[in-house]
């Protein structure tokens, strides 16, 4: 179940996670409630300079050395007018960055408005990097999914399916080939602006795996550093499934499916388990071909497209040849 954060508190911003920024509150501890509702941070440059639209509700503003020289060169009449506009715009924080000491009247009009002020002795570019990381990491849209996540060749691998089905020791074998282990059994998923889809394993459970009959292992222990990743984009689901005899598999693979996660898709293969295969193999083999595919090159396509050609040169060659005039027998 996708579960998309609709905000973030200003308080959070001041938690471990960003304490290397040393923020200090100037005004508004009160209202640390504030919502931030985009990832995206600004600079009020232009609406300091009269361009009021260009304040977007629900983001972090950063006012750092350059907007407070801007505003040095104004009157004061007009500097405290643009305050007010300003901090009355729907702004939940604002952060002083470089330590910098907030103009007069600033601190005053963001108190009226109870909008919280923010400084900082980092420069600005570091606030708008750590800043946005953090709170794309948090608003983004999020769900959980019980399957495996492994980096095999480089690509993520999503094993899905039934509780039993043997997900887990089919990931196992493929760490013990030389592939990573991501996440086990329960995988955190988030879908970031720009459509990839990232999972990893929350603290707890990350590097770990169960396995009945065992019980819970560190694969970082038993394998090494090497064998583990902390998160990897989903490329390729595969679903594990018990084979099914009645059932008519797709045996030439044109057919391309998709598996959607968090409205976006993803390929898709649905792989029969049955006694006797070595599942590990075709999960390797599953993620080689999808890299060929990547490059252009679709080996069922191209056998298909092969097969068709010696069929219309066989129907060619069975086609009667085109009758031949006869001659007059009147003449």
């Amino acid at each position: 179940m996708a579960t998309p954060l609709e905000y973030v508190e200003v308080s959070e911003l001041l938690g471990q996670e960003l304490i290397d920024l040393n923020f200090t509150v100037l005004c508004g501890s009160g209202h640390l409630n504030n919502r931030i509702t985009h990832p995206r941070v600004q600079k009020p440059g232009l609406a300091f300079a009269g361009y009021y639209d260009y304040i977007k509700p629900g983001r972090v503003q950063i006012i750092g050395e350059s907007e407070t020289k801007f505003l040095l060169t104004l009157a004061a009449e007009t500097c405290q007018e643009r305050f007010t506009r300003i901090s009355s715009s729907p702004v939940p924080v604002f952060i002083i960055t470089k330590g910098l000491e907030p103009l007069p009247g600033f601190l005053d009009s963001c108190r009226t408005r109870q909008v919280p002020v923010l400084s900082s002795p980092s420069l600005s570019s570091v606030i708008i990097k750590r800043v946005s990381y953090f709170l794309e990491e948090h608003l983004v849209p999020s769900t959980v999914l019980h399957g495996v996540l492994l980096d095999v060749y480089g690509l993520g691998v999503l094993l899905i399916g039934d509780s039993g089905v043997g997900k887990s020791e089919c990931a196992l074998d493929l760490i013990s080939r030389g592939h990573s282990l991501v996440a086990d059994d329960r995988v955190t998923v988030k879908r970031y602006p720009h459509g990839d889809l990232v999972g990893y394993c929350e603290e707890t459970l990350r590097h770990h795996m169960e396995l009945r009959g065992l019980g819970i292992i560190n694969v970082k222990d038993l394998f090494g550093l090497a064998a583990v990743r902390d998160r990897k984009s989903i490329d390729l689901v595969i679903d594990l499934e018990p084979w099914d005899e009645t059932r008519a598999y797709d045996r030439l693979g044109l057919d391309e499916t998709v598996y959607k996660i968090l409205h976006t898709p993803c390929p898709y293969i649905k792989m029969p388990v049955a006694l006797g295969r070595n599942l590990s193999i075709l999960v390797e083999i599953a993620a080689r071909n999808h890299v060929l595919k990547l490059q252009g090159h679709h080996s069922a396509r191209e056998f298909a497209r092969k097969l068709e050609e010696q069929l219309d040169i066989g129907r060619q060659k069975r086609s009667p040849r085109s009758a031949r005039p006869t001659a007059d027998l009147d003449s």
